[in-house]
């Protein structure tokens, strides 16, 4: 298991590292998966995934949407808050 550090920084495990052929200085690729991140060597391509992935990552984010959406409290309107935005534009004004 890796941890990040304060400065954002991961340390890849030696026997990830060995098993991929990563090496000091190799660039990495971070990529968004659904509810996972993909760590792909920046020298390989990331594979493209078939229809079936690419539309299941999807309709978990469009989840992932709605449901943050219903987590948003709406707008309180008509309620009087002691002042009006004219109050708040005379503000510190001489007359």
């Amino acid at each position: 298991m890796s941890r990040i550090t304060s400065k954002y920084q991961v340390t890849v495990p030696k026997v990830i590292a060995e098993q991929y052929g990563l090496h000091p200085g190799d660039d990495i690729q971070w990529i968004p998966a659904g509810d996972t991140i993909r760590v792909i060597p920046a020298a390989k391509s990331a594979p493209t995934e078939d229809l079936a992935t690419r539309l299941r990552l999807f309709d978990q984010a469009t989840d992932r949407n709605r449901k943050r959406a219903r987590t948003i409290k709406p707008r309180r309107t008509g309620q009087d808050r002691g002042w009006t935005r004219e109050d708040l534009y005379l503000r510190g004004r001489s007359h």
